[in-house]
């Protein structure tokens, strides 16, 4: 047997305390036998974990390493709260620093006071803590963990043990992307995405490259401890560390598969960036001058498709001056250009009243009066919708958006020539589950997909490296290629195979001109989307609780 993880749980003063305390004294005495410093590591591992994501071209591995250590960690505690409390302490660390870009949106372009600002990015951190904290408390479970004697006697890493983190971690991060709408930026298969187990992705999706990461770690944890006990007990570190090479392993080779294949002659796209700064975006000088700016760039050169960033022109359609519209249908007429336009769109009453604003696309067919509209679906709290209770929160800030309208999850997509885009707008980028849905449900899956984005509102930060690692993850789930037009960056072509092609600067206005090789099949996450992932990590949880439960009766 391998030598256990040591636990000041295993003190004499403390195990006297549980022998004389009932249960909930002895829980509350296991969350304070653990040293401060313990939380203040896990709280330093999350910060660490950060560097996993983009923009590290290592981050892959790095995030085993730290995924180890993590894991480590969660050992030395000895009830489910002291564990739970070591997995916000973890997530507090790695949102903290990975989404404080947030604070660049609220007080230097929103306005709000910078303590406000400050206090809500901690109280949204503690918020999105709270979901690593529940893995970290089901794995205790599911693990034994919190059996008394195994307590005392420290904690043993074993396959039960590893299978209940990889699931309680991906159930714990599908819910953060789930709940009150989502929000599953940083979840850990993104880091993969240049990483080892990246080939899991078409398969399982993101949640299940995060369970893939999880398991990894937890196993390599217990063939390290089992190399450190005794020389005849040595051989028991050899199943878990294959299984760990296993994973690499299948993880490379995976990635080497083509799901997909390429449909028809490839297209020409040209992907605006016109870099217009946030601050001038919706008073009237700056309207005009984007107008202007974007009626040369539409009409600069012609391309199969032409797409603008997310409302690059913040008005309704019936608002576009006339010289602006009969700029762009000329051009795309006599071009043979498609465009797609990003603007707002709205039901205007025979009054004039307008009604339900949404944040939409507008796609230019040539020679056709039919006009393409997709309005977003999944809109961000308190930027396009605002949440019950919490118009007070908004008002401390300037910007422009309200409640807006969101469309259908599922809408056509836009014919480009022999080719079908599917588009989305920013924040829809990162749930690749309706991505799926809509390619799975689409009489016509899309070959090609589209987002548009104004990230003008985070600056220059590390906001734009970790959405473009977002939207390579959605070529990696769908075969795909992925072409992003920005505002201030990241414009970018993306591959089926995640690859960036070509990007544009930021911060820079400029035009990317490109070859797309549009691609039709099926993958297994189009086919399952996350349901496999979370069947899988509910049985085997279940399972786990049930033996614990067992053993320890």
């Amino acid at each position: 047997m391998a030598e256990p993880i040591s636990s000041r749980a295993r003190h004499p003063a403390r195990a006297a305390y549980r022998t004389h305390g009932d249960a909930d004294r002895s829980a509350l005495a296991a969350v304070r036998g653990i040293p401060h410093w313990h939380y203040l590591a896990a709280l330093a591992l999350g910060a660490a974990n950060t560097l996993s994501f983009a923009p590290t071209r290592a981050g892959g591995w790095v995030e085993l390493a730290l995924f180890m250590l993590f894991y480590v960690c969660l050992a030395r505690t000895h009830h489910w709260k002291s564990a739970a409390l070591t997995g916000a302490a973890f997530g507090f660390g790695n949102f903290v620093t990975g989404v404080w870009w947030l604070y660049v949106s609220m007080h230097d372009y929103g306005g709000m006071p910078a303590p406000l600002a400050i206090a809500a990015l901690v109280l949204f951190s503690i918020y999105l803590a709270s979901y690593p904290a529940l893995a970290a408390g089901l794995w205790s479970v599911g693990e034994g963990h919190s059996n008394r004697a195994r307590a005392q006697r420290g904690f043993v890493p074993g396959w039960q043990g590893a299978f209940a983190f990889a699931c309680a971690w991906a159930l714990g991060e599908w819910l953060r992307g789930t709940v009150f709408t989502g929000f599953p930026w940083l979840a850990s298969g993104y880091a993969q995405v240049d990483g080892p187990l990246a080939g899991f992705a078409p398969l399982v999706g993101v949640y299940g490259v995060g369970w893939a990461v999880a398991l990894a770690a937890a196993l390599a944890v217990q063939a390290v401890a089992g190399l450190a006990a005794r020389p005849a007990q040595r051989a028991r570190a050899l199943l878990p560390a294959l299984a760990v090479l296993a994973l690499v392993a299948g993880g490379i080779a995976l990635s080497q598969l083509a799901w997909t294949r390429a449909d028809g002659a490839p297209i020409s796209a040209r992907i605006l960036q016109g870099n217009v700064k946030q601050e001038m975006k919706f008073d009237e000088a700056g309207v005009t001058a984007a107008i202007a700016l974007y009626e040369k760039m539409i009409t600069a050169k012609p391309a199969d498709l032409v797409i603008t960033p997310e409302t690059a022109v913040p008005l309704l359609p019936q608002q576009f001056p006339e010289p602006f519209v009969r700029a762009v249908r000329q051009f795309a007429d006599s071009t043979g250009s498609s465009v797609l336009l990003g603007a707002f769109g709205a039901k205007i009453a025979p009054d004039g009243q307008i009604t339900e604003p949404t944040n939409s696309l507008f796609g230019v067919t040539p020679r056709s009066g039919v006009l393409y509209r997709y309005d977003k679906h999944h809109l961000v709290p308190f930027g396009e919708f605002v949440p019950w209770g919490f118009h007070w929160f908004v008002r401390l800030m300037n910007i422009p958006l309200g409640d807006l309208a969101n469309g259908k999850p599922v809408q056509p997509p836009f014919q480009v020539g022999h080719q079908t885009v599917d588009v989305d707008i920013c924040y829809e980028d990162i749930f690749g589950e309706e991505i799926a849905r809509r390619l799975r449900e689409a009489a016509t899956p899309a070959s090609v997909l589209v987002n548009v984005s104004n990230l003008a509102w985070f600056g220059k930060t590390i906001a734009l490296d970790q959405h473009l690692q977002m939207a390579r993850m959605r070529t990696l789930e769908t075969g795909r290629p992925l072409l992003a037009a920005t505002n201030t960056g990241a414009t970018a072509s993306i591959d089926s195979r995640g690859r960036v092609i070509a990007q544009l600067p930021v911060l820079a206005a400029g035009a990317l001109d490109v070859q797309v090789q549009g691609m039709t099949g099926t993958t297994p996450y189009i086919a399952t989307g996350n349901l496999v992932v979370l069947a899988v990590s509910l049985l085997l949880l279940a399972l786990c609780v049930a033996f614990a439960r067992r053993r320890r009766d």
